[in-house]
Parts: structure tokens; sequence; C-alpha cells
């Protein structure tokens, strides 16, 4: 059966526990593109640089990596819908902050409040409807990864709407749908009395990275999602387009990652085996950065559309290889898998503004992005001695994407 006949498979006869914590995904996953049709107006509103304006997205996911390393015992603590009910609370005070703030300063700040509440929510929100879904797991799956793949594609749309009346548009809406979600899961999803809770221990996700292929295809994720940030936090920067223009771009390349994550990626796996297809993929997306550097518009459109392929298939297979070549418990692979991966995303976003001033030289991120998955492809193929599998397990897919 076809991942399209699954997905509509899985739409039929949920229940509105699976709806509410699904929409309030794709809010919450459109957080990651939202500021990208709006950097250009922060900056010149805020008189901040381009270095500054890129910890918009370095504050949201250093703070939101690390949190992730502790819901995982709180909600094991406090329960799933506390837990999630709480991070959609710290989700929609910081939204609205956002569309007050003043400064720069403040707006990254705020940022990082916004990344916690996102941890805080995300964490759980998977779990929420895996216990939820009708039809199995595969289907409850299926719904979460099409969440992602709407929040991913739609935040640009958004920012760039709400963005050409005002920068404080974007902010001002997402805390609005935000609100409603909050609402929504503080009065219909199921308290947490009865559920039965897994004891998690702080560190557990630190200690699974001992292993030496979890560990490798980590950082070889890192290195990645390095140069996925890249694009994400500079290309406004370079294409020079008006906030709708923007937004434009990246709708096409998030649903160029929706596309690519659900249908392409487990065909590709089942036919190359994960760890090659991964291979091959990430020096695809070396080579679309390499593109990047050609100082031509058209050029580099096109580069960062077709990167979202590159992107889509690459955010599941290598999730896909973590967690297949791992001995720990897949919750806690994942969570040490994010936490180095994530955080790859976080140092990119900070430096990308800098080392365009190093090099004196608008393209000199993208080229660095290119050696970075380059070191990534080689690092991956280190590990042929290690076992590989002919496709990735869809449950396993999905658990990495809980950022």
């Amino acid at each position: 059966m076809s991942s399209e006949v699954r997905l509509l498979d899985a739409l039929k006869g949920q229940p509105r526990t699976v709806w509410i914590t699904a929409f309030a995904a794709v809010i919450a996953f459109m957080g990651i593109g939202l500021v990208d049709p709006i950097l250009l107006s922060i900056a010149t509103a805020l008189q901040a640089t381009p270095s500054q304006v890129t910890l918009l997205f370095s504050s949201y996911l250093g703070v939101q990596v690390v949190a992730m390393l502790f819901t995982g015992a709180c909600a094991a603590r406090f329960g799933a819908k506390r837990t999630l009910v709480g991070g959609l609370a710290l989700i929609v005070a910081a939204t609205l902050a956002c569309a007050l703030a003043s400064s720069i300063t403040e707006l990254v700040s705020l940022r990082a409040v916004w990344g916690l509440g996102n941890a805080f929510f995300i964490a759980t929100a998977l779990s929420v409807i895996v216990g939820a879904a009708s039809g199995g797991q595969q289907g409850a799956i299926l719904l979460y990864e099409a969440a992602l793949g709407i929040g991913l594609s739609t935040g640009p749309l958004l920012g760039a709407a709400l963005g050409s009346l005002s920068w404080r548009g974007p902010f001002a809406g997402t805390a609005v749908l935000m609100a409603i979600a909050l609402v929504l899961a503080a009065a219909l999803l199921p308290g947490d009395a009865h559920a039965k809770r897994e004891p998690v221990r702080l560190l557990d996700p630190l200690r699974a990275l001992r292993h030496r292929g979890l560990l490798r295809t980590s950082v070889g994720s890192a290195l990645y999602t390095a140069g996925f940030f890249t694009v994400l936090a500079w290309a406004p920067f370079v294409l020079q387009f008006s906030a709708v223009q923007v937004g434009l771009v990246f709708f096409a390349w998030g649903l160029c990652v929706a596309v690519a994550g659900v249908l392409l990626a487990p065909r590709l796996a089942a036919r190359l085996g994960e760890r090659r297809a991964t291979v091959l993929a990430v020096l695809a997306n070396a080579a679309l950065l390499a593109l990047m550097l050609v100082p031509d518009k058209p050029v580099l459109v096109v580069a960062v559309i077709l990167s979202g392929v590159v992107s889509g298939l690459l955010n599941t297979l290598f999730t896909g290889a973590a967690m297949s070549i791992s001995p720990a418990p897949r919750a806690v692979a994942s969570g040490g898998y994010n936490f180095l991966r994530w955080l790859g995303g976080a140092a990119a976003a900070t430096l990308v503004g800098h080392l365009a001033e190093w090099f004196g030289w608008t393209h000199a991120p993208f080229l660095v992005g290119a050696l970075l998955c380059l070191l990534a492809g080689g690092l991956l193929a280190l590990g042929a001695d290690e076992p590989d599998t002919k496709e990735v397990p869809v449950e396993a897919a999905i658990v990495g994407e809980e950022l």
C-alpha cells in the first residue's frame, strides 16, 4: 500500500485528542521558519546587524536543544498533558511578548523562552498522538509527520503575509493561534491521572551516545543540520527579497521537505539501505550549497528550493539510521541524537553572519556549509562495517523529528 493511501486512511475516524494535538503541532513547527521572511524587516526596524538577527534562530534552537534533555524526565514526573499544556502556555507568553519587543536583545531573549516552551510541547506531542490515535501506531506517526510538513511549509507563508504589514505581525498571529491550541488542549485533552509513566533518568540520552555508531551518526547529522540552518538563516540576506517573495521561496522549500520526508525517503532507503542513501543525500546537499556560491539570484532560488528535497530525505534518513544502529531504547537514543543534531543547527545560526563578516564575502557561509556536509558524508562512510537496514521504520523515522 502506498504512503499516500496510508496517510489518507490515517486521517479517517481520529478522536478529537489527535486533531487538537496535531493542530498545535502544526503551529509549533511554524515557529522554525516563521521569522525567515521578516529578517530584513527586523534588522531595519531594530537597527540590528545580520549577525544579531540570526541569533533569533540560535537562541530558539539552543535553549530548545538543552531543554530536550529535561523534557522526558518532566513528562515522566508530571504527565504528558501537564507538560504539553505548560509548553503551550510558555509559547503563547513568549510570542505575544515578541510582538511587543523594542530591541533586538529583547527579541532574542524572548525567542529563547519560545524555544523552551517548544521543547516541552513537542517532546510530548508525538506520544499523545500515538496513544490516542485509532488505526494503529503507523497511521498516527504519518499524521505527526504531516503536521511537521504543514508547519514547516506554512510558517514562511504566515511570516510573509503578516510580515508585509509589520514585522510584529507574525509573532502576534502565532500568539493567537497558539492561544487557541492552549485552550483546546487544556479543556479537551484527557488528564494524566491514569497514564502509565516510565521512569527516565536525566542523563540517559547522553549516556546513549557512548555507542560508537550512534555517536558517529549524531555528529554527522549535526554537521548536516548546520548546513540546513545556513540556508534557512542566511539565504534571505543574500536574496534581499521582500517578505512575500522570501515567504514564497521558503514555502516551496518547506513543501519539498514535507513531500520528500514522507514519500521519497522510505523508498530510497528500501532501495539503497539507510546509510548509503544518507551518504548520497548529504553529498547532494553539499553540491547544492556549493551551487549557492554562484552570484545569481535565480540560481540561488532554485538551489534553495531543491535543498528542501534533500533536507526532507535527510531528516528521515538520519533519524532512521540513528534509531536502527543503537541498542538503547528508542526514546533515549532519540534524545541523545537530537541533542547533537540540533546543537549543530544552533551553532550554525549563530555563526553564519560572523562568517560573512570574517571572510568579507556574502556567500562564505554557503561554502562552509558545503564543507561541513562533505565532512558528514565522509564520517558516515567510515561506518561501512556497521550493519545496514533496508528501510526506515516509520515510528523511528519520526521520533527524531520531535524538535
